[in-house]
C-alpha cells in the first residue's frame, strides 16, 4: 500500500485557532498550498459530521475561533477529544498567536474591527479574547507566534511541522537576527556573533549582506571565525540527535549580530550548509535582512 492509502494512513486533520489578527487565515491558505482542504469558521456542532465515518479527506485544515457560531472553549476542546478518539483520524490542534502590540498594529493600520471591540478600546477586546481562548492555547500541540513573521514564512513553517510519513523528523529552524531589534521569540538556542569583525564599517560592504561573497570573505577572514564554527559544530553534532530522540518536531537556533544583516546572516548560512551535509532537515530565515541599512 502507498502512504496515501487511507487504511494505512489516518486522515490528517489540523484544527487551526488563535487570537484574531494573528494569522489564522494565512495559515489556512498555506495549508491549501500544501494540499489540504481548508474550511474556515465551521460550527463546532458540525465538525464531527463534516468528517465522514472513514475519514474520507486525507488532509483537512479546519479554522475556528471566537467568531465561529456557538464558540465555547470547553465545547471546542470536547469536540477535539471526540475527533481524536477516532482511530482513523490524526488530529492536531494548532494555535496561532502574536504579541498585543503587533495585534494592535495589524488592526489599526487597515482600520479593521476586532470582533470583541466594536464599542470599546481595542486593547480591551484583545484582553477578553485571550481570556476566552486561553484553554485552547494550553491544549495546542503547536503554538506559532507570528509577531516576527511575514506571510511568506507561514508555508515552509507549517510544511516542516506537519510533514508526515517515514521522512518526518525534527526540523532545525535557523534564524539570523539583529540584537538591536530584539531576540527572536521561541528560540531554543541563541548564539551571539558580535565578536566577529563588522562589515558594517566598511563602506563598500555596508550595503551588501551576509549572502554576498565579499561580506562572507571578510567575516571568514576574522581569526576567531574558524575556531568558533568548529566549536559550534562540535556542540551541535551530539545535541541534534538527542533533541530528535526527545521527540522534538523542531529546534530553533538563532544567530545574532548587531543589525542582523552581515555577520549573523553569513554564520547562519554556513551553519545551514553544515546541517544539510549532516542529513538534517532545516529551514533558514533572515529576520532582519531587509531592514534599512543605516
Amino acid at each position: 500500500m502507498t502512504e496515501h492509502d487511507p487504511i494505512d494512513s489516518p486522515a490528517r486533520i489540523v484544527v487551526v485557532t488563535g487570537v484574531s489578527g494573528a494569522g489564522k487565515s494565512t495559515a489556512l491558505k498555506a495549508f491549501e498550498d500544501l494540499g489540504y482542504e481548508a474550511i474556515d469558521n465551521v460550527p463546532i456542532s458540525l465538525m464531527n459530521r463534516l468528517i465522514g465515518p472513514g475519514g474520507d479527506q486525507l488532509s483537512l485544515a479546519i479554522g475556528a475561533d471566537i467568531r465561529t457560531r456557538g464558540f465555547d472553549a470547553e465545547a471546542f476542546l470536547a469536540m477535539i477529544r471526540q475527533l481524536s478518539s477516532r482511530p482513523e483520524l490524526d488530529v492536531r490542534l494548532l494555535f496561532v498567536d502574536s504579541t498585543d502590540d503587533i495585534l494592535v498594529r495589524r488592526f489599526e493600520e487597515p482600520r479593521r474591527r476586532h470582533p470583541l471591540a466594536a464599542d470599546r478600546p481595542l486593547s480591551d477586546g484583545i484582553r477578553e479574547e485571550r481570556a476566552l481562548i486561553a484553554p485552547l492555547k494550553d491544549s495546542a500541540e503547536i503554538v506559532i507566534d507570528t509577531s516576527d513573521m511575514t506571510s511568506g514564512d507561514m508555508k515552509p513553517l507549517l510544511e516542516a511541522h506537519f510533514t508526515t510519513g517515514p521522512d518526518a523528523g525534527m526540523t532545525v529552524f535557523l534564524t539570523s537576527f539583529g540584537f538591536k531589534n530584539g531576540l527572536p521569540r521561541g528560540a531554543d538556542l541563541v548564539f551571539d556573533v558580535r565578536f566577529l569583525r563588522n562589515p558594517h564599517y566598511i563602506e563598500g560592504l555596508r550595503p551588501q549582506s551576509g549572502c554576498d561573497q565579499a561580506v562572507g570573505d571578510y567575516v571568514a577572514d576574522d581569526d576567531g571565525f574558524a575556531p568558533f564554527m568548529d566549536g559550534l559544530k562540535r556542540l551541535l553534532q551530539p545535541l541534534l540527535p538527542r533533541y530528535a530522540a526527545e521527540g522534538k518536531s523542531y529546534l530553533t537556533i538563532a544567530i545574532g549580530c548587531t543589525g542582523g544583516r552581515h555577520r549573523s546572516v553569513f554564520v547562519a548560512e554556513q551553519l545551514a550548509a553544515w546541517i544539510d551535509n549532516e542529513g538534517q532537515r532545516y529551514l533558514v530565515r533572515h529576520r532582519d535582512l531587509e531592514k534599512a541599512v543605516k
